[in-house]
């Protein structure tokens, strides 16, 4: 595979995304867990965001590996070890992307062990971990004017 350029479009789109899942969250009773858990759609609502917006940040370092790098991966994980190894992210960045893609998989398969609770907290307390890597994303593109196609 021969590196390429970086879709404006796919990665605008999927950072669209993701700020519009935060702020789904975001909309939703936080401040304190009974008020959370009192309408049970708030549970599922904050499952489906949370999951949806992880989904958007590892399709953008997808991409980023694919058409960048000519680069392919087979795991969620392998993704934020490969952003590191290319300078997109840094080693932290990297580390929580690499946490983040463990929980999106936690999400996916496991997700009959994943208690309301946990989830209040995790909405409640760590959807900065998103915003670092999404912001990561958006720092390394803007460096890199040259490896991205502006066409729509």
């Amino acid at each position: 595979m021969t590196p390429g350029v970086i879709s404006k479009k796919v990665v605008t789109d999927r950072l669209d995304w993701v700020t519009r899942m935060l702020a789904e969250i975001r909309s939703l009773p936080l401040h304190h867990y009974q008020d959370f858990i009192a309408d049970k759609r708030n549970v599922w609502s904050a499952e489906s965001c949370l999951r949806r917006g992880l989904e958007a940040l590892l399709d953008i370092g997808r991409h980023l590996l694919a058409k960048g790098f000519a680069t392919g991966v087979t795991e969620y994980k392998e993704i934020a070890q490969r952003l590191g190894e290319f300078g997109v992210l840094s080693p932290e960045e990297a580390g929580i992307l690499r946490i983040l893609a463990g929980y999106r998989n936690r999400l996916i398969h496991f997700y009959r062990e994943i208690g309301e609770e946990e989830l209040f907290k995790i909405c409640k307390e760590q959807l900065g971990d998103l915003e670092i890597v999404k912001d990561a994303y958006l720092n390394w593109l803007k460096g890199h004017p040259d490896k991205i196609d502006e066409r729509l």
